[in-house]
């Protein structure tokens, strides 16, 4: 299971909404010059990301806003989302450009088989996203309590009312 923490921000009958901020590991890498992933990182750092992550089972009422909480997801959710975005793009374009050189017999039309396949995945990944956007076992969960929100408690005075 792949964990990360985050503040409670709302609270359903099913599930909580978290609010995680994104932080990177890229300044630990050696490749981190060269590396796509520490740009967007450096670029995006820093930023909160709001999930809803299931609470399977737990009682809603244990959990109140800005309680942190751990959440997890599963390691066959990552390597199965990170095989459909970046190798169902790339082998669709691969088959799109053999495909278009293999029947039209021309480099510009393999080009364009290329382009049109790279789409054509693109397409299929967010066909994917769409039919398992509500499928719980792709849905981050809730694993515990990690600290309480400290209680607010404020008795109204008939001054405060007016």
């Amino acid at each position: 299971m792949i964990t990360e923490t985050g503040r409670v921000v709302a609270i359903e009958p099913d599930a909580l909404w978290v609010e995680t901020i994104r932080r990177s590991t890229c300044n630990a890498c050696s490749a981190q010059k060269g590396c796509g992933t520490g740009l967007l990182n450096r670029i995006g750092d820093g930023r909160r990301n709001q999930l809803r992550a299931l609470l399977r089972g737990k009682d809603p009422g244990q959990f109140h806003i800005d309680d942190n909480v751990e959440i997890s997801v599963p390691e066959h959710v990552l390597l199965i989302g990170s095989a459909m975005v970046y190798l169902l793009p790339l082998v669709a374009m691969l088959v799109g450009m053999g495909l278009a050189q293999h029947f039209l017999a021309s480099q510009g039309w393999a080009a364009v088989g290329a382009l049109l396949g790279f789409v054509a995945g693109m397409g299929l990944v967010r066909v994917h996203a769409w039919r398992n956007r509500d499928n719980p076992d792709y849905q981050p969960v809730v694993v515990r309590t990690l600290t309480r929100a400290a209680a607010v408690t404020h008795v109204f005075s008939p001054d405060d009312l007016a």
